[in-house]
């Protein structure tokens, strides 16, 4: 019995096979194009998809659309550069820094203010390129986490994983108990309803009281604005956790540290990855050049 050729359809060419791509390879070999390059350290699923849409990548000389699937034989290019991927099961070690960002550093490769980044503090990498876990604004220091793996760091930014951020905040003046509960209880912000999962008072001197504050997402300077609808004033504002990571005496601001075998673990764990098989000693703090 003989089969109908689609208009534009190669012979031997299964419906919905990329041109370039083997006949041969099964459904079963077929990933998402943005989980390959994530894994593959290029960036996080989200900066990938606004890749695609801008027309970047291309597969098997093609432009490259939102829900593509790709084959292990398939040909990778993001702005005209092939893709190394990586072997299926590789079991390989992600790198994970903690960066101690210090105020008056942005998140981000390049500031067209001319402002400092984060990027120029870490170290070189060669299996794809450096990842920041989300972002803290200008004025916010502390814990930052940077990888090369794209599938671990899209899932730490994702807001259904819920995983937690501790903050030391200080506030301008006195809280009162009313605004703590508030904070608690839930506050309308204007990209909807936001609240603490915890606050706990650290102490002060004179006008100014610290505290620390849990939040399980990481919306736009939500801790900011949550204090400011409370009427309360933050002058200081530091990321001291993230999930099972803290960021401790070391590394000092400006400076980065490898995650230990145990956070490395346990950080994989939360976002339900596979522990990874071959580790590598951890590397002391290194302080930034000049």
């Amino acid at each position: 019995m003989s089969t109908r050729q689609r208009p534009g359809q190669r012979p031997g060419q299964r419906p919905g096979q990329r041109q370039g791509q083997r006949p041969s390879a099964a459904i079963g070999e077929l990933v998402r194009l943005q989980k390959v390059l994530a894994e593959a350290g290029m960036g996080s699923r989200r900066e990938i998809e606004a890749w695609i849409r801008d027309g970047r990548v291309r597969v098997n000389g093609q432009l490259a659309k939102l829900g593509d699937r790709v084959s292990p034989s398939d040909r990778i290019r993001v702005d005209g550069n092939e893709i190394k991927r990586r072997a299926a099961g590789a079991g390989r070690r992600p790198r994970v820094l903690v960066y101690h960002k210090p105020e008056g550093e942005v998140v981000s490769r390049r500031d067209p203010e001319g402002r400092p980044t984060i990027f120029r503090r870490l170290p070189g990498i060669r299996d794809g390129r450096w990842i920041a876990v989300g972002r803290l604004d200008l004025n916010t220091a502390g814990l930052l986490l940077v990888t090369n793996h794209g599938e671990l760091a899209n899932r730490l930014m994702h807001p259904s994983r819920r995983i937690e951020r501790e903050y030391a905040v200080r506030i301008r003046g006195t809280v009162s108990d009313a605004a703590l509960q508030q904070l608690v209880h839930g506050v309308e912000l204007e990209d909807g309803p936001a609240r603490f999962e915890e606050v706990v008072e650290s102490g002060g001197t004179g006008t100014n009281q610290w505290f620390h504050v849990l939040l399980c997402e990481g919306r736009n300077r939500e801790v900011r604005r949550l204090w400011e609808a409370v009427g309360c004033e933050v002058s200081r504002l530091k990321r001291v956790r993230f999930g099972n990571v803290i960021l401790g005496a070391r590394p000092l601001p400006g400076q980065w540290r490898e995650l230990t075998d145990e956070e490395l673990a346990g950080l994989m764990t939360l976002v339900d990855l596979p522990a990874p098989r071959r580790a590598r000693p951890a590397r002391p703090p290194t302080r930034p050049r000049g």
